[in-house]
């Protein structure tokens, strides 16, 4: 059997909105909750200097803190063996 036009476009539009439901109903949870101040610098920044850059600069730095991190982790496991 084949559709309509007039069908199709309202099975296409069904569709979009079973996706649309899906997607809304899994929870967004931020692996970083960032204050509103930092929020605004940040969306300020992206402006600016624009959103790869800023995303590369936040990742650079981030990655660099948690490599301290691990640093820290390991000596004390060290010292701890010691």
């Amino acid at each position: 059997m084949k559709a309509s036009e007039e069908e199709s476009k309202q099975f296409d539009k069904a569709l979009d909105t079973f996706i649309e439901l899906y997607n809304n109903m899994e929870a967004d949870d931020p692996l970083i909750h960032f204050t509103d101040d930092v929020v605004e610098q940040i969306e300020a920044a992206k402006q600016v200097y624009g959103e790869a850059l800023v995303h590369e600069k936040i990742n650079s730095i981030v990655r660099e803190a948690l490599s301290l991190v691990a640093l820290t982790k390991d000596r004390q496991e060290t010292e701890s063996q010691g």
